[in-house]
């Protein structure tokens, strides 16, 4: 539960009777730190595990002691309270313990997160990019998205009740108006009473009371324009006033307000807020799905993606442009309200405080400009309110006084008897004797739970199965009317079995892109985990490699809902450095370019005074980089140019000198030991046959 941070204004002034009680020998209570209308949140510490939690402490008087409605409340209150217990997710605020004091107090005892609410985020930030907004309902959805899968319903979604830790997790707390879905569409609250917050409230809920899982997608979507936005969708000076606008009154597209959003962002939320339930998504779930797709269009820089908005518009607003509203088409919804009714409708708030229980019911003014929880009667606006006498009662008027009988006759008394015990006996049949208690029968087998039911005299029918994360398969995950529930003989229990944990194999998504593959993933409820990048040189750039863990192997079937499935993505080809090779070896640059992949071509040859042989004079490309498969040239230093030093013996001097620098050797003349006149070549030094690098100096001897 949110705990938020520390500020002077925000300590009550006046003591709380509830501080410093120990509730059921274990949890001491500190500082409130939340107040709603159903129940108060407080700091607390657990002694038994010596760590900080937070305890709801839920409201006396939530019933009506005189209809017994305490009793079915705190049953109710358990019940519920055990069914969002077991609802384990990251985005879920955990609940730890519930109890239930000698006095009468419920509380429940829950994790504490220190932080702020998503209220506070749009009190400060809003009107927000589409990309951060999304970001921020995104873990919402996924919260709920698990709550639906496991057959509750939130029902009170609104910012209030989103907690943004310090660290930036994101957590739905207030499952307390949650209830496990049966097979039938169901009622809110007992007796036909509709609980939630007026500002997200489905036109379903407003009308008829009656609620499943597109209630939470419309107050989601219904978020999301606040976060948008900066604004609520419809407004009023009462509750009922804003109440009949959900019906009457389409949410309009945020970009009305907020000009130059993306056709697709608008259409998300039309799709989410649309008054038919029918056209709404089913759950978070399938939502969820369609705001990915949309983060997906936005992360591509997408201005307009027409199929895009096609596929999210409602079947009866695909036609429509999305800037526009349907509040003059037919709408089965506003059928069902006349006119006389939406009068009744604008007037009810003033009528509502004269009539006491009957009207509207809301909770204490917050500190804060944080929206309660508001009671109000389901059904439409005709309530009746009371009547007769001041303070709502009864209205039966006094009996006048009869004349006094002179007569007394023990007929009239005996009459009087049988007819007082035939009214006192009516009337605990039809009031109690008549009733049965519905028996225990959740986690039971299917055929444990229906003899049960049936032993009680009790018909069973059986719902749709959903799939639970707690409840083992072919066991029941909840019945309607639940445990403990005063019901006639013969009434009919809905039961709902459990399908099992809901598990789906690893798709091929090799060969797609990321956006593509996320969809293909998001189809059987898996979701992308960590994405890792490789180089591939068959796998163009963007395009999944494959999966970890991989398509087809026995670690990829049969994971649970939202599993994270590492996404291995190609960097297209690697490329390789060409490094300098000049002046080395060109047997170690072959070996080293051949490892990695390129191909190696000597281009020629040649004599170099410089580069020793076996190395390299030149190569092509000199830097750079290059892929596999592409071709290194190299030009390979053959040494220096040798000649052989030739015979001269006897030629003339002139012809001797002459046929040696013609070879490219430098010429020295000198006397041999026997001379004559120099004319003729005796020997050379080196001697002739001799191997000498071009250039060299010879020594000509002459005589």
């Amino acid at each position: 539960m949110h705990e938020p941070q520390a500020s002077g204004a925000d300590t009550p002034p006046v003591s709380d009777p509830n501080t410093g009680r120990v509730l059921d020998g274990r949890y001491r209570i500190g500082r409130r730190i939340a107040r709603g209308g159903m129940a108060s949140v407080y700091q607390a510490l657990d002694l038994r595990l010596d760590r900080t939690v937070a305890v709801k402490i839920m409201h006396t008087g939530l019933g009506d002691p005189a209809a017994g409605d305490d009793e079915a409340f705190a049953a109710r209150f358990v019940r519920e309270a055990r069914a969002a217990a077991g609802l384990s997710h990251p985005n879920v605020v955990a609940i730890y313990d519930q109890g239930q004091e000698r006095d009468g107090t419920l509380f429940m005892a829950m994790e504490l997160v220190p932080g702020h609410t998503l209220r506070d985020t749009v009190t400060t930030e809003a009107p927000m990019a589409p990309e951060k907004a999304l970001a921020l309902l995104e873990p919402v959805l996924a919260a709920l998205a698990a709550a639906h899968r496991a057959g509750l319903i939130h029902r009170d979604v609104k910012p209030e009740n989103v907690l943004i830790a310090n660290d930036g997790r994101v957590k739905v707390a207030d499952f307390g108006l949650a209830k496990a879905v049966s097979a039938d569409t169901q009622h809110t609250a007992t007796q036909g009473v509709l609980i939630g917050t007026v500002s997200y409230l489905a036109p379903e809920l407003v009308v008829d009371g009656l609620a499943d899982a597109r209630a939470d997608v419309y107050a989601a979507g219904v978020m999301l324009y606040e976060l948008l936005t900066g604004v609520k969708p419809h407004t009023g000076e009462s509750p009922i006033q804003v109440a009949y606008r959900h019906v009457h009154h389409d949410v309009p597209p945020p970009s009305e307000r907020v000009p130059g959003l993306p056709a697709y962002v608008d259409a998300l939320v039309t799709r989410a807020t649309t008054r038919d339930r029918t056209l709404r998504p089913a759950d978070a779930t399938v939502l969820l799905h369609h705001l990915r797709r949309v983060q997906a269009a936005l992360r591509d820089g997408l201005a307009e993606d027409p199929e895009l908005v096609a596929d999210l518009l409602p079947a009866t607003r695909a036609a429509q442009p999305t800037g526009t509203t349907s509040d003059t088409s037919p709408d089965p919804i506003e059928d069902l309200w006349d006119e006389a009714e939406a009068e009744a409708l604008l007037v009810a708030p003033a009528a509502a405080a004269a009539a006491g229980r009957g009207g509207v019911r809301e909770a204490a003014r917050p500190t804060r400009a944080h929206e309660q929880t508001t009671v109000i009667p389901a059904g439409g606006p005709g309530v009746p309110t009371g009547g007769g006498r001041p303070g709502g009662g009864s209205g039966r008027a006094a009996k006048p006084q009869r004349p006094r009988r002179r007569r007394r006759g023990l007929v009239l008394l005996v009459l009087l008897l049988v007819l007082a015990v035939a009214v006192g006996g009516g009337a605990y049949w039809f009031g109690w004797a008549r009733y049965t208690t519905a028996p225990a029968v959740v986690g039971m087998g299917e055929r444990k739970a229906v003899a049960t039911l049936e032993d009680a005299g009790l018909t069973v029918e059986q719902g749709a199965a959903l799939h639970s994360d707690t409840v083992d398969s072919g066991k029941v995950i909840s019945a309607d009317p639940g445990a403990g529930s005063r019901v006639l003989p013969g009434e009919t229990v809905t039961l709902v079995l459990s399908l099992g944990p809901e598990l789906h194999d690893v798709p091929d998504v090799s060969g797609m892109k990321v956006p593509e593959a996320t969809d293909a993933l998001a189809e059987v409820k898996l979701v992308v985990g960590r994405r890792v990048e490789r180089w591939s040189e068959t796998v163009p750039e963007g395009v999944v490699i494959r999966t970890d863990p991989a398509f087809g192997t026995k670690k990829a079937k049969d994971l649970p809902v939202d599993t994270a499935v590492r996404l291995v993505v190609s960097k297209g080809r690697q490329p390789i450095a060409v490094r300098d090779w000049v002046g080395e070896d060109a047997g170690e640059a072959r070996s080293y370019w051949e490892g990695k992949g390129l191909v190696v071509q000597v281009s020629g040859e040649e004599y170099s005074d410089d580069v020793p042989e076996g190395n390299i004079i030149e190569q092509s490309p000199p830097r750079g980089s290059l892929f596999r498969g592409d071709t290194v040239s190299m030009t390979v230093s053959k040494g220096p140019e040798l000649v052989k030093v030739p015979s001269v013996f006897y030629d003339s001097t002139d012809d001797a000198v002459r046929a040696l620098e013609d070879l490219g050797l430098k010429v020295v003349v000198k006397h041999a030991a026997i001379y004559f006149n120099g004319s003729r070549a005796y020997s050379t030094d080196p001697p002739s046959g001799t191997m000498v690098r071009k250039g060299s100096t010879i020594t000509v001897y002459v005589v």
